[in-house]
């Protein structure tokens, strides 16, 4: 925002002075002022779906689609029919630059609209010697292009004070020079990343007040509802508007076997939807119970959705398909998943204790033992040997003697939550490969991808390495290696991720994205398609230059439970500041890429409607966002300025009272120029459904209204369209005004 004023005579500073004051230096120390990819919506930009024909420019990367390319092109026109013929040929390419840098990638930056709470310039911020050629050349044209009175007062005045009020603090970013910056220009539209190479992503917090969320789900049938499961045995519905139903879905407290010990790995571990639970109502369950003499199990049963509340479990509907033995109260393993294949994934622990110390090899290279093992189940039929599952054919060792026929994978320590990839939106590539992190033991953490019949390592190696020497030198193991490992020195937990399949982060696809329980590391794996390798990337937060848009923040809880995508396949990740099972202190985020975002109208969905029998509780969100997190640091940095003032105020000064005036800028004009059927105003980009923000609007008594949440965020009157509406405004001429005369 501009902060140029007319000369007044020296005083001392207002309090509102000073806090404009401190704001300025504040985001300039923090990089705000230092401007990043950001449309006039607020958001990032994106590559257009269709070819621009106006603003051309911008057609492969910036801030308009076609149809705001269509409307910046009207308003030419409109401008352009108020020209003389020698008008048209100085002033036609000056009047299209001005008008197209809202389609600029840096767009924001060029109108002052980085901060949502400050109002917009009226133009855009124009390079010296350029502003200085267009006043020069064009200036009775300005009045065409705003209504703001003091730039429209310089136009028969020198091109100094015309530019002055149009100037930049940064000579970079102002136009045309933002285009000809190669530093600014080389990486545009990739993920941003710092100097390390660390890949700079952003989050929204989506859910909060959460005991140890360990599985969040979708139930895939198009109502766009996610299902959070806490280890104690309770299972909430989240719907798409980002509230919360007050009845939980399921309630197992009961029966699931976990206590407040921080740490302990029993509890309600796994929930998985059938393909075809539209039609069966059918899912499944995973968790740790007491049976018989108190021997602990971990259970794999059948449940269905009650007919007459589609946001409850049926309690009565529970089918044990297996139970397992467990010799330890760790290493329970506890994912389920359906393969494209359409059969379900079980996933077991070792059993626990530590180096899997059971028989002469241990659980995970016995297979005939269910522990340490990938578990493959056909739940479509009962077996004929009184099993409550069939076994697929195909299973890897179905013909093989003292073998269990379920077994499709072993070798296994504890996976710790595995997924299946979508594949690519457009080609399928990847479609069906299953990735799991398995927590190691003593030194190392690894990434694997499941294959059928896989022996992966445990417990002759982990990682890479070996790990009991003598098993470890046994040539008959035909060891399947991981992905990637990695050393405790970076976490001692591995949490098992997803591959970015979704559409709000056009970036992120193909990116594996995983973390760390024990360390709360956040990463990534990038796969070679050619080398079959994949390199691992740093994933940070905390860049206030990078996530200054509305509803995003850079800080999350340490302990990283678990990984999740939503029916679209965006994705987000389930962690908790306390490791405890009984306190809610866990909370759901959602990524965003801030470099790019997919164009507009791409990414929406209609959800099918679902009736809500229980109340509705509106989400309430607990971490604050960059912007709010910076206007908090310059309200501090001005009581000090204030206080620094006061305290060097000479004896007898009184200090100032009253409002204080504002002086006056081309900013605090909300006039804007409106082009043919403009109405609607501009909306704010959200990062998702779960980010919104609402604007704060003026009722019809004048006074500003507050939104729901609180926080009051200006609506800025636009120069010119934006995406989703144009400003409001004045035609600067009535239609059949006669051609201006330049006059030059």
């Amino acid at each position: 925002m501009l902060r140029t004023s007319i000369p007044r005579a020296p005083s001392l500073p207002t309090s509102s002075g000073i806090f404009h004051l401190c704001l300025t230096f504040l985001l300039g120390q923090v990089g705000l002022l230092q401007g990043h990819p950001q449309c006039l919506d607020y958001g990032p930009p994106f590559q257009p779906l269709l070819h621009l024909e106006f603003c051309s420019d911008y057609e492969s990367f910036g801030c308009c689609d076609q149809h705001k390319d269509h409307r910046l092109a009207a308003r030419y026109r409109v401008i352009m029919d108020y020209l003389d013929l020698k008008g048209h040929e100085l002033c036609g390419g000056y009047i299209k630059d001005i008008l197209c840098q809202e389609c600029s990638p840096y767009a924001a930056h060029l109108y002052d609209a980085e901060n949502p709470q400050t109002p917009l310039r009226n133009l855009p911020g124009l390079c010296s010697d350029y502003c200085s050629a267009f006043h020069s050349n064009c200036h009775s044209a300005i009045s065409l292009l705003t209504n703001d009175r003091r730039l429209r007062e310089t136009r028969e005045k020198d091109s100094a004070h015309f530019c002055h009020l149009l100037n930049l603090p940064d000579k970079d970013y102002c136009f045309p020079n933002v285009l000809r910056n190669d530093h600014l220009n080389r990486n545009l539209g990739v993920v941003a990343e710092d100097g390390r190479g660390c890949l700079q992503l952003c989050l929204t917090e989506v859910a909060n007040g959460l005991r140890n969320p360990v599985s969040m789900v979708h139930a895939g049938d198009g109502t766009r509802r996610f299902f959070v499961a806490e280890q104690v045995g309770v299972v909430w519905v989240y719907l798409p508007d980002g509230s919360r139903l007050e009845q939980p879905f399921l309630d197992l407290k009961n029966i699931v076997l976990t206590t407040p010990w921080v740490g302990d790995e029993r509890g309600f571990l796994g929930l998985a939807f059938h393909p075809r639970f539209r039609r069966n109502r059918r899912f499944y369950i995973y968790y740790s119970c007491l049976g018989k003499k108190k021997v602990e199990k971990i259970r794999i049963s059948e449940m269905k959705v009650s007919r007459a509340d589609p946001n409850k479990a049926d309690p009565k509907s529970e089918r044990v398909i297996l139970e397992i033995e467990e010799p330890a109260s760790n290493h329970n393993g506890g994912q389920l998943l359906f393969g494209v294949d359409g059969y379900l994934y079980i996933f077991t622990g070792d059993g626990g204790q530590a180096g899997d110390p059971f028989g002469k090899f241990g659980n995970a290279q016995n297979k005939s033992s269910l522990l340490g093992k990938v578990l493959r189940i056909d739940v479509n039929g009962a077996g004929s040997d009184g099993r409550r599952y069939r076994v697929p054919r195909d299973n890897p060792f179905v013909a093989e003697p003292g073998a269990h026929p379920a077994v499709y994978a072993y070798g296994i320590r504890n996976m710790w939550r595995c997924a299946v990839d979508r594949g690519d939106p457009i080609t399928r590539w990847g479609r069906g490969r299953m990735f799991c992190g398995d927590v190691g033991q003593n030194r190392f953490e690894e990434v694997d991808l499941i294959v059928k019949g896989g022996n992966y390592g445990w417990r002759a190696k982990e990682g890479f390495e070996c790990y009991d020497r003598k098993l470890c030198h046994n040539a008959s193991l035909d060891d399947i290696l991981p992905i990637y490992a990695y050393g405790h020195a970076v976490g001692k937990s591995v949490t098992g991720g997803y591959v970015y399949r979704g559409c709000e982060s056009p970036n992120l696809n193909g990116l594996y994205i995983f973390g760390d329980f024990m360390s709360g590391r956040l990463m990534a794996l990038q796969e070679d398609r050619k080398t079959k390798k994949w390199k691992k990337r740093d994933i940070c937060l905390g860049s206030t230059e990078s996530c200054a848009f509305p509803g995003l923040i850079s800080t999350y809880s340490k302990f990283i439970i678990s990984f999740a995508e939503d029916e679209a396949g965006e994705l987000y990740f389930l962690a908790t500041s306390y490791p405890s099972a009984y306190l809610p202190h866990g909370s759901i985020y959602k990524f965003v890429d801030p470099s790019r975002r997919a164009p507009p109208g791409k990414c929406k969905y209609k959800a099918v409607p679902v009736k809500t029998r229980s109340k509705r509780v509106r989400f309430r969100p607990l971490a604050k966002t960059v912007l709010d997190l910076l206007k908090e640091q310059s309200e501090k940095a001005a009581r000090k300025l204030s206080n620094a003032t006061s305290a060097s105020r000479p004896v007898g000064t009184s200090s100032l009272k009253g409002p204080s005036r504002k002086p006056a800028s081309p900013t605090s004009s909300r006039k804007t120029f409106r082009g043919p059927g403009t109405k609607k105003r501009a909306r704010v980009w959200s990062p998702g459904s779960q980010g919104k923000r609402k604007m704060r609007r003026k009722s019809h008594s004048g006074r500003v209204r507050q939104s729901r949440t609180g926080r009051s965020l200006r609506r800025p009157f636009l120069s010119g369209s934006l995406a989703g509406g144009r400003a409001r405004g004045e035609s600067p001429h009535p239609m059949g005004a006669p051609a201006i005369e330049l006059g030059l």
